[in-house]
């Protein structure tokens, strides 16, 4: 089947994007590596002068057989060493020093962004042909370059009721609007989105973006459902907005929590047993599978499958719209980590895609039983019924337990029926306590426009519900529990249990 280009978007670029004229020196940069050029139009210095001839590494070896996190013993079936060296390339597929310590190359090393395009093409199904990835800083540059690409001073977007923090930050820093979308136990309600878009104030400008974290959602830990998706995509073509799909958390995919502990060692059991075809099939579908028209940007990173401080990442969609990034990047961030690019290309390459898959599947793994392990602990020092409620994500690293505040014993006298006064009471006695759970009220979307929206637009479901958000992620599994039990222990002694 021939696929069609993606959509032409520049009608929601940015005024700052629109004005952008290419770096002149930029133009000319490939032909430094053109040997018959002698290269005199840049301030590029010597590559003798770098001063790391080679960095070997040592690396757990494929396929992981005592686990992802098992320490390596050096010896060669569970260890894999490798050198990367500044000047030549040890294997076919390897990024010298040489080349990613140079300035140039903003979009990424082409072998490393070759990888993540075949690793795209096992991930996501492409409905149109133009598309590509390009490498970034991590998922904050990709937002925060997002955010300049489309977006004016009094712009709107759109964003989960709770989102993450650092992004809305990000947007209210820039002088953009916020506005919530209503969510629920398994994220965005695609009803709630379609009423807020087709009763919008006339006047106010309409949304240009749709900031979405998918899977194992944060602050609230919910995962969208295909269906979901769908349904979001098709208001997104309706009333032409971009979705900005940030998938940090996408591989960390555990699956529903189940207590009956026959049944989780069966589930776990068929987890094991599923080779790379059927562990692929297994991924929720994403919004980059959705989209025929080129309207979604997709944001991956390294930070939650290899390391956070490696600060690489990539963007992928339309050619048509990453070239803009590609040259707002060239007058900023220059380019992602020539040190991080080259070591993680020479990681992954001998891997191979099939390895990298294997990590991805140990990953899980190793979630799942740090999900189930949070979840078993709050079930062991919780109450089975009153106030609260705990929510165990089929994603991610977070955890919330849900708190109905008007059954503190002091919400109407002490608290004023102030549920936000609860909510930041049990902040700092859980931190006097000597545990640290972050409160909802942290993350929430509240922008309005102007003129405002209407009443039924922000209408909060429970008003008086606060929640608090844990990682599981962090901690060993008996800190874990010692901090759920301390936890639990406050909150019981504040609602009188």
């Amino acid at each position: 089947m021939t696929l069609t280009e993606s959509k032409d978007f520049s009608h929601l670029f940015s005024e700052e994007t629109k004005a952008r004229k290419p770096s002149p020196l930029k133009t000319c940069i490939h032909l430094f590596n053109d040997p018959n050029i002698v290269f005199l139009g840049g301030g590029l210095p010597l590559s003798d002068y770098f001063p790391w001839d080679n960095i070997h590494s040592q690396s757990p070896l494929p396929p992981f057989k005592n686990g992802i996190g098992s320490k390596i013993t050096g010896l060669k079936d569970d260890t894999l060493e490798y050198v990367v060296s500044r000047d030549e390339k040890v294997e076919k597929a390897d990024i010298p020093f040489k080349k990613s310590l140079q300035y140039g190359a903003t979009q990424g090393q082409p072998e490393i962004l070759e990888f993540l395009r075949e690793h795209n093409k096992l991930v996501h199904e492409f409905n149109y042909s133009d598309w590509d990835s390009i490498l970034t800083t991590g998922n904050t540059n990709g937002w925060e370059s997002t955010l300049r690409i489309f977006c004016n001073k009094g712009d709107v977007i759109l964003a989960e009721a709770h989102s993450f923090s650092s992004s809305l930050a990000s947007a209210e820093a820039q002088g953009v609007i916020t506005f919530p979308v209503p969510i629920d136990s398994d994220g965005i309600i695609p009803e709630k989105l379609e009423s807020i878009l087709d009763n919008w104030t006339p006047g106010s400008p309409k949304p240009k973006l749709l900031y979405t974290i998918p899977t194992g959602q944060n602050p609230t830990g919910s995962s969208l459902s295909d269906e979901r998706k769908e349904a979001i995509y098709k208001i997104a073509c309706k009333h032409d907005f971009i979705i900005i799909e940030d998938e940090p958390y996408y591989f960390l995919q555990t699956g529903p929590y189940l207590k009956d502990l026959e049944q989780r060692k069966k589930y776990e059991d068929q987890q094991e047993q599923q080779n790379h075809e059927q562990f692929l099939k297994s991924l929720a579908k994403t919004f980059l599978s959705l989209d025929t028209e080129g309207r979604v940007i997709r944001m991956d990173s390294f930070s939650k499958v290899l390391a956070p401080g490696a600060r690489l990442g990539w963007l992928t969609g339309s050619k048509k719209i990453l070239q803009y990034y590609v040259s707002l990047h060239e007058m900023t961030v220059q380019g992602a980590s020539g040190f991080s690019q080259s070591i993680i290309n020479g990681l992954l390459q001998r891997w191979g895609q099939d390895g990298y898959i294997d990590w991805l599947k140990g990953l899980r793994s190793e979630y799942v039983i740090k999900r189930n392990n949070a979840i078993d602990y709050l079930h062991e020092f919780l109450p089975a019924s009153g106030p609260f409620t705990i929510n165990p994500p089929i994603a991610g690293m977070f955890f919330t337990v849900t708190i109905d505040a008007t059954a503190h014993p002091d919400f109407k006298t002490k608290f004023n029926s102030n549920p936000k006064a609860v909510e930041q009471h049990i902040y700092e006695t859980i931190v006097k306590n000597g545990v640290l759970l972050v409160p909802g009220c942290w993350f929430i979307t509240e922008g309005e426009t102007t003129p405002p929206q209407p009443a039924d637009s922000k209408q909060i479901q429970n008003p008086n519900e606060i929640f608090f958000r844990g990682t599981y992620a962090a901690v060993a599994a008996e800190k874990l529990r010692e901090g759920l039990k301390r936890f639990s222990e406050c909150l019981k002694e504040e609602f009188g249990f």
